[in-house]
């Protein structure tokens, strides 16, 4: 069980100031983060310590990372907003 002053925490962390991953990553904390397990937990935390211009370029699909637990989160984060 995640408490609320950690998810409060990934909250404003999840908030970077761009519209493109504000819209995926704040949604994603509030609704999804809490119910994954605890190693996709810390793939979510480990993916907010990136730079936001490498995250951009993942979301929008325009290269992958080098990472594959970061790259799994990135395709866990699109395939919740993406149709099927």
């Amino acid at each position: 069980m995640v408490d609320s002053t950690e998810l409060n925490r990934l909250f404003w962390h999840s908030r970077r100031g761009m519209l493109e991953l504000d819209v995926l990553l704040v949604p994603f904390v509030k609704e999804v983060y809490p119910s994954l397990d605890a190693d996709d937990q810390a793939r979510y935390r480990r993916l907010l310590e990136c730079e936001d211009q490498d995250m951009f370029g993942w979301f929008m699909q325009r290269g992958e990372s080098d990472d594959p637990d970061i790259q799994r989160m990135v395709r866990m984060i699109l395939d919740r907003v993406q149709p099927k």
